[in-house]
């Protein structure tokens, strides 16, 4: 399980993402527009402007039910063992165990 701080601070990242989605966008299609060099530096600057944690890139997937960051399966939302001990346990519909 992970702790409770670590998926508190990515619901606040996610937050925080959502908030400056569209300010981020806006800016960056001015960039494409702007043919100036001069210019164009002046709209990175204000790109810069907008917290860190509001970037789309500093987002993980955590488990639904563990938080583990690591080795999701995005069509679950569940990390790898969390998944094949649900799969054992016939409590994914549609979803068998392999062999070959």
């Amino acid at each position: 399980m992970a702790r409770k701080s670590l998926i508190q601070r990515e619901k606040k990242r996610q937050k925080l993402e959502q908030k400056y989605h569209l300010i981020r966008r806006s800016l960056k299609k001015e960039i494409r527009k702007v043919p100036s060099l001069s210019d164009k530096w002046q709209i990175y600057g204000k790109l810069q402007s907008p917290p860190r944690n509001s970037a789309p890139t500093r987002l993980h997937r955590r488990c639904f039910s563990t938080g583990r960051p690591r080795a999701n399966y995005r069509d679950f939302g569940l990390s790898g063992h969390i998944l094949r001990e649900m799969v054992q346990a016939c409590l994914l519909p549609g979803a068998t165990r392999s062999s070959w």
